[in-house]
């Protein structure tokens, strides 16, 4: 592979790994410390789980969702009434993905098959559900204190007797996973080479910087105290969502519906389905994200969850979603969201204040998004 053929595929890889060492090296080493390792994951949770969802709805078009937001708020608001007035941990989860279902099911309805213009569909539900949410609250803050609620979603993985000294737990996990993944990308590539007589050695250097990431992250969660729960809620969606949009025949819809809409149509794709169930799963996915949010800080407010759909909407688009739909993966958004992570907690460590943080986010997304449309230009895409 040539170097400007390597530099251009993993453009957003060497700029997450130039970005935290910059970081790590401008705030004199925090960055590494095991506890803001841990922390980047716990901060940036929503972002994770709610792009996976917004990249469904960027694939169709180019199109967002500008309601995640007060979603996350609405469904997190839900959950902490019902907890307040004692109607336990699994009523309070079920009514928040009741919301998310219920208000996914309206807009996905709405683009779908009314055709409203996604923007300003959402643009409504954004300003709508907000208000629930506070009316809900009767503007008020509420403390959510269910010790099974929380430890859902904040608890710690813990062996008593095995995680005595440096949490071996992590170090054991690590390895499980480290094994399971070699065995899965070498049976795959085994088949793919011998499948087109190739002989390409180059996923052996991708496996062992991935499993090198995995256990220098495992290291660092074990110095801390270990591997949040939150972690395994996160990697079950973002596996859930990878393998629908990467290898079954629903996931290509997006892309398809994306790439031309027409043609799409005349294959024996429905775009009214598929634009249903893009809003549908962004929905439902901003309001488990309201649950991971709201057991993070213990409490819900009316103001939880403003510019969350910014920061779902500028790791799409950072990690590689095309603004004109059609192309994008899980993968990239996922690295999306962790540079726009790393970005946000080193400027925090290094105290530089808010005017000047949005500006430097401002300037990534601006950049992270000309570079896609020089790109489709050079490809001949307008």
């Amino acid at each position: 592979m040539k170097l400007s053929t390597f530099i251009k595929k993993y453009t957003m890889t060497l700029a997450l790994f130039v970005v935290f060492i910059f970081f790590s090296v401008l705030t004199g080493g925090r960055m590494l410390l095991a506890q803001n390792i841990s922390n980047l994951l716990l901060q940036n949770a929503y972002v994770l789980v709610m792009a996976c969802g917004m990249l469904l709805c960027i694939l169709t078009g180019g199109n967002v969702d500008l309601s995640v937001g007060a979603t996350l708020c609405l469904s997190a608001a839900t959950a902490g009434q019902v907890i307040a007035h004692g109607g336990g941990t699994l009523t309070a989860i079920v009514m928040a993905l009741a919301i998310g279902l219920v208000i996914g099911v309206c807009q996905g309805f709405l683009i779908g098959h009314i055709h409203i213009p996604p923007f300003i569909c959402t643009l409504a539900g954004m300003f709508l559900y907000r208000g629930i949410a506070r009316a809900i609250l009767d503007s008020q803050t509420v403390s959510i204190q269910d010790e099974t609620y929380l430890d859902l979603f904040t608890s710690y993985i813990n062996i008593p007797g095995l995680d005595v000294r440096r949490h071996c737990v992590s170090a054991i996990i690590a390895g499980v996973v480290v094994a399971i993944l070699v065995a899965l990308i070498f049976i795959y590539n085994h088949r793919k080479n011998k499948a087109n007589n190739a002989n390409s050695r180059g996923w052996l250097v991708k496996l062992v910087i991935i499993d090198a990431l995995i256990l220098f992250y495992s290291y660092k969660l074990s110095q801390y105290r270990g591997i949040p729960v939150m972690l395994l809620w996160i990697l079950g969606i973002v596996l859930i969502f990878g393998f629908m949009t990467q290898y079954t025949a629903f996931g290509r819809y997006f892309y398809a519906v994306g790439g031309n809409e027409k043609a799409a149509k005349l294959s024996g794709i429905d775009p009214r389905r598929v634009y249903f169930w893009a809003y549908l799963l962004m929905s439902v996915l901003a309001a488990f994200a309201g649950l991971l949010v709201s057991a993070r800080i213990g409490a819900v407010d009316g103001n939880m969850g403003n510019s969350y759909e910014m920061d779902a909407i500028a790791s799409c688009f950072i990690g590689g979603a095309s603004a004109y739909g059609g192309s994008g993966n899980i993968g990239g958004v996922m690295i999306g969201a962790i540079l726009l992570g790393v970005i946000n907690q080193g400027m925090s460590i290094f105290g530089l204040s808010d005017q000047w943080q949005y500006v430097v986010k401002g300037a990534v997304l601006l950049t992270a998004v000309v570079f896609d449309v020089v790109s489709n230009h050079k490809t001949g895409k307008s």
